[in-house]
Formats: C-alpha cells, sequence, structure tokens
C-alpha cells in the first residue's frame, strides 16, 4: 500500500498574550511569538504542530524558514523520520540550526501528529508508550522577594508539584532572598531556579555554591549553555543538580555535552532537537547514560514524548497555545496526562487564532 504524500504546509503566525509575562536576566518576553503549521496529506489527514521564536521581529524568518523547507518535501511520502533524514541532508551545506533548525522541528512534529492520526492513535500509542501521568512544574519569570510569594501562592493553588522562578538579578543577596520567598510559600513543593545563562563561571560558582543549602530541585543553566567545560565544572562542584539541554540545537550538541559531563540533568526542546523523532534518538542516549530528561515548553507534544522516554523527568508547563486549542490540556490532581485523542490532540479555536494573528 502506498504512503499518503505531504500536498501542502500551510503556516499562521500568531502573537500569544501571555498570563504573565516572562522577565528573564536577559530581557522579557511580553507575549509570545509562534507559528502555527497545518500539514496536508493527499489522503486528507490534517497534522498540527507549532514553532516559537522568542523575539517578535524573528517570527517573519521563522514562517519563512518553514515555507522554505516545506518547498523541498511537496510531494514526498509523509513518513516522518524519512522527511526527517532528507531535511537534514539537504540542509547539509547551509546547516539546521537555530531558526532552520526551529523549522526542521515543526515539520517532523506535524508529521508525527499526521501519522498517529491516521492510525487514529494518541501519539504515545503510536511510539509503543502507555500513558502516564506527569510531573508539571508552573514555570514562570523573574520576580523579586516581594512579588515571587504571589507566584507561588499561584503554584500552590494549582496544585502543581513544583515551581521554577527565574533568577539573576544584580546581587546574590536578591537572588537568594527570592528563593527563600519562594521557598516559604511552597512549603515542600519543589523548587528550581534558571540562570538564563547569564553568569560567568566565577560568578555561578559563587552564586550556586551560596544555593547550594536552599533545597533546590536543579540550578538551570547558570553559564553559556555550550560552554560544557565550564557546566562540568559546575556540575563537579555544585551539590544541587546542574540542568542544561533547552538549547542543545541537534544531537551532536547533547552528545558533547554528556561526554563532558556538563549536566546531571537534561532538558530538552523539541523543536530544537528536531522534532519527536530528535526526541527518540536524544531519549535514547539518555538511556544509556542514565540522565534524567525533561521537558522544555511544547506542553502537548511533550506529554506525549515523555511517555515514551525511559529517564523521563519533569515536564515544563509554560503554556502557550493552550488558550488557542479547542481543548487545552488540563492538570488533573496536580499531574499532567496526554489525552486519549489521535495524533497530538489538537485542534486551533479558529476564532482565538484569528483574534492573535500578526501580518508582516
Amino acid at each position: 500500500m502506498s504512503l499518503a504524500k505531504i500536498q501542502e504546509i500551510r503556516t499562521t503566525p500568531v502573537l500569544v498574550p501571555l498570563r504573565r509575562p516572562i522577565r528573564t536576566a536577559s530581557g522579557t518576553i511580553p507575549a509570545f511569538p509562534v507559528v502555527l503549521i497545518d500539514l496536508v496529506r493527499d489522503d486528507g489527514v490534517v497534522g498540527r504542530a507549532y514553532t516559537q521564536v522568542y523575539f517578535e521581529e524573528l517570527l517573519p524568518a521563522l514562517e519563512a524558514s518553514i515555507q522554505s523547507l516545506a518547498v523541498f518535501i511537496k510531494g514526498m511520502p509523509a513518513a516522518p523520520r524519512d522527511v526527517h533524514d532528507f531535511l537534514l541532508r539537504r540542509m547539509r551545506l547551509w546547516g539546521a540550526k537555530n531558526t532552520f533548525g526551529a523549522a526542521v522541528g515543526g515539520i517532523d512534529m506535524a508529521l508525527w501528529d499526521a501519522h498517529a492520526r491516521a492510525r487514529q492513535e494518541p501519539l504515545y500509542a503510536t511510539l509503543g508508550a502507555q500513558p502516564r501521568a506527569l510531573k508539571p512544574y508552573y514555570s514562570v519569570g523573574l520576580y523579586d522577594a516581594h512579588s515571587v510569594a504571589e507566584v507561588a501562592a499561584e503554584a500552590v493553588a494549582d496544585n502543581y508539584p513544583g515551581l521554577k522562578i527565574k533568577v539573576g538579578f544584580p546581587t546574590l543577596a536578591e537572588d537568594i532572598a527570592a528563593v527563600r520567598a519562594a521557598r516559604k510559600a511552597l512549603g515542600a513543593r519543589a523548587l528550581m531556579v534558571d540562570y538564563n545563562q547569564s553568569l560567568t563561571v566565577a560568578e555561578a560558582m559563587i552564586r550556586c555554591k551560596a544555593l547550594d543549602d536552599e533545597g533546590l530541585e536543579w540550578i538551570e543553566e547558570p553559564i553559556a549553555a555550550d560552554d560544557y567545560d565550564g557546566n562540568a565544572r559546575l556540575a563537579d562542584a555544585i551539590t544541587t543538580p546542574i540542568q542544561i539541554g533547552e538549547n542543545f540545537n541537534c544531537l551532536e550538541d547533547m552528545r558533547a555535552a554528556l561526554r563532558a559531563g556538563a549536566a546531571d540533568y537534561v532538558m530538552i526542546d523539541l523543536q530544537f532537537i528536531r522534532g519527536i523523532t530528535g526526541w527518540l534518538d536524544a531519549a535514547a542516549l539518555t538511556r544509556v547514560a542514565g540522565t534524567p530528561m525533561s521537558s522544555h515548553t511544547f506542553i502537548e507534544a511533550s506529554s506525549h514524548v515523555l511517555c515514551a522516554t525511559p529517564t523521563a523527568h519533569w515536564l515544563e508547563h509554560l503554556d502557550v497555545v493552550g488558550q488557542l486549542l479547542v481543548e487545552p490540556y488540563p492538570l488533573v490532581d496536580g499531574m499532567l496526562a496526554p489525552p486519549d485523542r489521535p495524533g497530538l490532540g489538537m485542534e486551533w479555536h479558529e476564532e482565538k487564532v484569528a483574534a492573535c494573528r500578526v501580518s508582516f
């Protein structure tokens, strides 16, 4: 039986309001720039996914990258891994990282969604996994000691098992004050911190050692994410687990980090690891290394692939497109499980999408 072929890829750029603007040590994201993807097969099945970029100014480039790659694969059989491998070969001279890597990742997610929809089963089942209740943590921005208690109270009220806050204030004292205020409000719930690569190795050594007695679940990206030697020095010297990985732009980045001992935990971004296909390869690496693996944003697809991840750890709950879906992914008793719907289970709410759509 012949495989269905890729007929077209439609894209919709949107600017999605956030519950809270995300302030980091490197800048603020007031709303999320996102490209919605509809991959249409010639058998009528439509696969849905999305990609995102932190800067509104780069949204046209992300959409153009997806449409440029669509030209290469139009008319190909819609076999996810085959298309994935073809795109990486086709892009070898130019490279498939950053914006183009995100485009490959988004297309791959849409292909897997279509593949599972055609089989009339949830993606986790297509991947040979059983559904499971995953631990989500509420992921927010940079809040000082006076305002972080309100954010922590939201996490408690919504029954999240954990909360991640940004740190990287001008002084270490401010970091510690925010951590302690959040810890007081959270009680026994897990608390993670994220520096967003804002420190030098010397600064990170001082600040991370000072946070070692604060009972943190992990310290995330204290220095440049691709400084694997520096991260390895921190992981060796700091008792609190060091978390990196959302900026792995390919499997080769992840291999290099694991070889260097650059992290105790890894957090994988579905679009940058080049989609579901890349995630499955990454999960195989962490299984061999015995490294706990969490997700970075992309709640919907992450909930499916974590079910197929032997070292699955936490699911980051930064809800980017939930308000654009007909049926969002709710927490039940503080946990999140992928829905028993075909594919990723995402259907766009057309009126809400139209309200967020942007023109260039």
